[in-house]
């Protein structure tokens, strides 16, 4: 079989790359399973991109968060395209077939991703994988901290670091920007003037850290979503994205939550959202444990559809690997 004959050749390529490791130090140390990790995640890049050359839409510029999520899941050989707006991603994985975006959905600190969610609702487009990533924000300039009067980030980013920022920078006022990488950008550019990024985004501009992993949480990730057209197949690891709406009637939501219990299915993550113009009405973003192939998720989308005055499954997909600190 052909993934057989991958298998054993991804197994030699780590044993030679560990043995490389050890020529080098001359076997005083080698290299961790996390770089393996990343070589082979960068051989699998070139290779899909030989099979299925692939585009991804990101929120750019380069080197925001959503672009190293990217990186992290697609692999740096395939195409990347920034676009201004979490909106453009939609739009751009909706068009065509063979793109794919990918868009933040949760945070560990700020929660759910309202403008995510929202064009969840109406966008024909389907979460077909996920990817977690480490957030740690880096106070970055190319000015001496005591000279610092301005810091420019995106709002999620200044509200992760709010304590930190409160404490230290006190003096210097906060600006909202559309993109950390933005930020970044503009610092490298103005006297003054100091970023909250990542730091590939700092390296990128030239910038200077003034303070590092300022996030208040030192455990700050955010989860992104993958956007397309596929149905990927089951994996015997796997989860179900949907959203529904419920008659605004006693006991209906608890008869929602009652089918999961039913049918044993883990529920990860449950989110209201607000209706546009219907005052006190609410769609429901659902996850929970399984594919929507497997008979007891089945049986349940059947009983969900029939307790929900609108439902709409938004995919399943392979659970991604859960982020290291």
């Amino acid at each position: 079989m052909p993934s057989d004959n991958i298998a054993a050749i991804d197994t030699q390529i780590a044993q030679l790359i560990r043995r490389r490791g050890q020529l080098v130090t001359g076997g005083d140390a080698e290299i961790d399973a996390a770089s393996v990790d990343a070589i082979h995640r960068h051989i699998r890049s070139v290779c899909d991109a030989l099979l299925r050359p692939t585009n991804v839409c990101f929120l750019g510029p380069q080197f925001s968060y959503s672009h190293l999520a990217a990186i992290k899941y697609f692999g740096d050989a395939a195409q990347f395209t920034p676009v201004a707006s979490i909106a453009a991603v939609f739009d751009a994985a909706r068009r065509d077939p063979k793109s794919r975006g990918i868009v933040p959905i949760e945070n560990s600190t700020d929660g759910r991703v309202v403008d995510t969610l929202g064009r969840m609702i109406h966008c024909d487009v389907s979460i077909i994988g996920e990817v977690a990533l480490p957030i740690h924000h880096n106070l970055m300039s190319k000015t001496p901290r005591g000279e610092i009067t301005e810091i420019h980030s995106k709002p999620q980013a200044l509200s992760q670091c709010r304590r930190w920022l409160a404490d230290q920078m006190s003096g210097a006022r906060l600006v909202e920007t559309n993109s950390t990488a933005g930020a970044a950008q503009l610092a490298a550019q103005r006297p003054g003037v100091a970023a909250v990024a990542s730091f590939e985004a700092g390296r990128q501009y030239d910038l200077n850290i003034v303070a590092k992993n300022i996030e208040d949480n030192p455990n700050n990730v955010t989860r992104f979503v993958i956007l397309g057209h596929d149905a990927p197949k089951p994996t015997g690891n796997d989860k179900t994205s949907l959203v529904c709406q419920v008659l605004h009637q006693p006991g209906k939501l608890a008869d929602l939550m009652t089918t999961f219990k039913t049918h044993e299915l883990n529920m990860t993550w449950i989110e209201s959202f607000p209706i546009p113009g219907r005052p006190n009405e609410y769609f429901f973003f659902i996850e929970f444990d399984g594919h929507r192939d497997d008979a007891n998720v089945k049986d349940a989308l059947e009983q969900l559809e029939s307790q929900a005055s609108e439902l709409k499954i938004l995919g399943s997909y392979q659970k991604g690997d859960p982020a290291p600190s």
